[in-house]
């Protein structure tokens, strides 16, 4: 027989919540027995438990995905309240998001859905992911069906290099938007300082460079925000000189600068200069990642196995995962959280019930190996190619 589409959700509990009807709507008992709220669910486990319910945390038979239970069981288990934001000329930042970089198409509407459920309101995504129709629709599920309002999200977009020219970045931002089916984001980026020609979407020779200075890119940006199409404006992947010429040429400062990440490149002086030109600086690939290759570089690299990481973790009772996010945290920055797990989705949130000292911030700084797992290694001679770590006049 053929197993029905999200059967493992029903699995998880058959009578609870509304994000369970919303992916198993095809079931009549499960639209008859609604329930929208477990009063025994608690963070240390089950006084008591519904009646009816055969699969809920308090069953001993599937324990490692009490996270993804808890989840799906309440419609009450919303932590926006413990998501704090950081204020930036009039924004506010949720300082947790959701990453969708490599999430798979049939896969990431169900992330957002869930994610929006159990409380982020910032969802990261990019024209150059290819996933945008599939980020909004899980938004416009979670929108349609009064789990939140539209002001309550911050949605993230980037505008790819192939529409650097002035006359192409409405382009860029209108399909977007078109794809994303929203009428304005809160913030759009800008992906990178190369621009590239296309049609290819990477560069394959450098004849594929477009010499267009991403500041002018920055100022046709700023007419979005005119026309409301965006509420607010960033970088992403820009160094500190490149940054500071969009700061010194521009009529909309930049909210953010959103880079890589993480204990192995720590980028501390990168951070010093943004805080002290008050742009945020977003985390992404803070668990590492894997190269354009799709493997990783060496055992080595594989930065959630870190023994300081481990310990750490061991040392909370934490995951290496919540660790890392708390890294980013404790340095006043926010961080992007990439998962399409339901059970990841909501251990990533279980980030603001501890601390880190200083001396764990310590040692974790002391992890720089300046390894970049991300390098846009296709454009590294191009002119404003970000990640040379020797000057360049042009930049």
């Amino acid at each position: 027989m053929r197993r029905r589409p999200y059967t493992w959700l029903r699995l998880l509990c058959p009578v609870a919540s509304d994000l369970i009807i919303h992916f198993a709507s095809s079931n009549i008992e499960l639209r008859k027995r609604k329930v929208n709220r477990f009063d025994s669910i608690n963070r240390k486990g089950l006084t008591r438990t519904d009646q009816h319910c055969k699969h809920c945390c308090r069953s001993p038979s599937r324990p490692s995905i009490i996270l993804s239970r808890r989840a799906l069981c309440t419609k009450d288990l919303n932590m926006l309240a413990n998501i704090p934001t950081i204020l930036r000329s009039g924004v506010r930042l949720p300082v947790l998001g959701l990453g969708t970089w490599k999430s798979k198409p049939n896969e990431v509407a169900t992330a957002v859905r869930v994610a929006i459920n159990a409380g982020y309101r910032h969802i990261d995504t990019a024209w150059l992911y290819g996933n945008e129709a599939e980020v909004g629709q899980g938004v416009r599920d979670a929108l349609s069906d009064g789990t939140v309002k539209r002001r309550d999200l911050f949605i993230v977009t980037k505008l790819w290099s192939t529409f650097h020219r002035p006359e192409d970045v409405k382009l860029g931002m209108s399909d977007s938007l078109d794809k994303l089916g929203l009428d304005y984001v809160d913030m759009y980026l800008m992906h990178g300082p190369p621009g590239f020609k296309g049609p290819n979407i990477r560069p394959t020779s450098e004849s594929d460079y477009d010499d267009t200075d991403y500041v002018d890119t920055w100022k046709a940006m700023e007419s979005l925000v005119d026309e409301g199409l965006t509420r607010s404006l960033g970088l992403s992947n820009f160094n500190s000189r490149q940054v500071d010429r969009v700061l010194h040429d521009c009529r909309i400062k930049p909210v953010v600068n959103q880079v890589e990440l993480h204990p192995y490149l720590p980028q501390l002086d990168l951070i010093k200069y943004c805080q002290s030109k008050d742009v945020i600086l977003t985390a992404y690939s803070p668990f590492g990642s894997t190269p354009d290759g799709g493997n990783y570089i060496s055992s080595e690299s594989r930065l959630l196995e870190d023994p300081v990481v481990v310990a750490m973790g061991k040392k909370y009772e934490k995951t290496p995962a919540q660790v890392l996010l708390r890294y980013h945290l404790e340095r006043g920055l926010s961080v992007l959280a990439k998962s399409v797990t339901p059970a990841r989705i909501l251990q990533n949130l279980e980030v603001f019930d501890f601390s880190l000292t200083e001396d764990d911030i310590n040692k974790l700084n002391s992890l720089n190996r300046n390894h970049r797992y991300v390098t846009w290694e296709y454009s590294r001679s191009h002119k404003y190619y970000p990640f040379d770590d020797q000057p360049r006049s042009a930049q």
